[in-house]
């Protein structure tokens, strides 16, 4: 059985779109034939609550904090992530998160190679440089990058129609 893991860079509108997602996406495994018994309900997880120090060599953190997203990570087969755009590139607590699960893993790709991943934002604009730098940087890591994504705004309300679509999509991927 392969797991989701949602990760939500922020507490406020991406953990609500991360929650939004969820939803959505239960709703779509319940109707999904084919892939139904191959996935785990998905869990999310809030990078932001976690309170990950800044990395830097030498720097110590709450190992058992740690630990755990390093497992859940380890454990995931389709990763969604949820963030916004931040000064026209990726969350600094995003970017942070993934250096200190590089750094606990034997292979500093190992927690990320051959996984799938889906995108999202809740942005104050369009969030495609967010959606773009991020892009790559999980493909460096070695995530499949799902090509479509979900952009929210005040301006673009959720469109669970559209991202029902998208995540039925997204599921086809998985073997």
């Amino acid at each position: 059985m392969h797991k989701i893991q949602i990760i939500s860079a922020t507490n406020d509108k991406n953990l609500d779109l991360s929650n939004s997602i969820q939803s959505t996406l239960i709703e779509v495994i319940k109707h999904a034939d084919k892939t139904r018994d191959l996935i785990s309900c998905p869990d999310i997880i809030s990078l932001e609550s976690l309170q990950l120090p800044l990395f830097s060599f030498g720097v110590k953190t709450n190992e058992e904090v740690l630990n755990g997203l390093v497992k859940s990570i380890l454990e995931a087969k389709i990763f969604i992530f949820c963030a916004p755009e931040y000064n026209g590139g990726v969350p600094p607590v995003l970017s942070n998160a993934l250096t200190w699960i590089s750094v606990q893993t034997k292979d500093w790709r190992e927690a990320f190679n051959n996984k799938i991943a889906l995108v999202a934002t809740h942005s104050g604009g369009d969030g495609f440089r967010f959606l773009t730098a991020f892009r790559i940087q999980l493909e460096y890591l070695g995530v499949t990058v799902y090509s479509r994504s979900i952009a929210v705004s005040n301006s673009k309300p959720y469109d669970e129609d559209k991202v029902k679509k998208i995540l039925a999509n997204f599921l086809e991927l998985i073997k």
